[in-house]
Parts: C-alpha cells; sequence; structure tokens
C-alpha cells in the first residue's frame, strides 16, 4: 500500500499501525493475566504491563499513534496524513511488534 506513492491512503496505513500495537499490547497483558479498559490510548495499555517486558515506545510515538485510532478512523475534517509520516508509523509497528512477539509464547503466536 505505501508503494503507491502519492495515492496511498495514509490514514488508512497509520490506523492499521495503532491497530497492530494496540493489539499486541492487549495480547501481552492478557498473557499476564492483567485487566484492562476498553481504550485505544496505547499510554494507558503500557503503564499496565510490567515493566521488564514493555516495548520501546516514546510517550510522541504512542500519542501520535493513539490519535491514528480516533482521529483517521472516521470520515472528518483533519489534515492529510504525509507519506514520510505514515513510513514511520509502520516502522514503528514493526519494532514493537518484533519487539512483543519475543515476549509472547510461541503457542500464542500460532493461535492468530
Amino acid at each position: 500500500m505505501l508503494k503507491l506513492g502519492k495515492r496511498c491512503p495514509t490514514d488508512t496505513v497509520c490506523y492499521h499501525a495503532q491497530q497492530c500495537v494496540e493489539k499486541y499490547l492487549k495480547a501481552l497483558l492478557v498473557y499476564h493475566e492483567r485487566d484492562f479498559p476498553w481504550t485505544h490510548q496505547l499510554g494507558s495499555l503500557l503503564l499496565r504491563l510490567p515493566a521488564g517486558v514493555r516495548p520501546d515506545l516514546t510517550p510522541d510515538e504512542q500519542q501520535r499513534l493513539t490519535d491514528y485510532a480516533t482521529v483517521t478512523r472516521y470520515p472528518g475534517d483533519y489534515e492529510a496524513i504525509p507519506l514520510t509520516e505514515a513510513r514511520n508509523a509502520v516502522k514503528i509497528a514493526r519494532r514493537v511488534r518484533r519487539q512483543l512477539r519475543k515476549r509472547l509464547p510461541k503457542e500464542a503466536l500460532r493461535a492468530g
């Protein structure tokens, strides 16, 4: 999708990058038997994880990704997201995914 260049739906790409991070955080919370609220707020989810298993996600990255889940999810009046920002969101999601897959048992990864 990112290869579409200027025609790339960057809002959709960013939304799915956020969803990737959110779902992996929630999977890790379930694995550690931690309750969590129904939220897209990545910072809130991170705080519920034991400190030793949290992925490297800066406060700025947390907020940017969280914004993609709420602002871009529905059609509205928001500025277009530059392609470079969409690429960065995917880069962050891949990094977090890689880190959290190492912290989940292999059986859990095969279940999905």
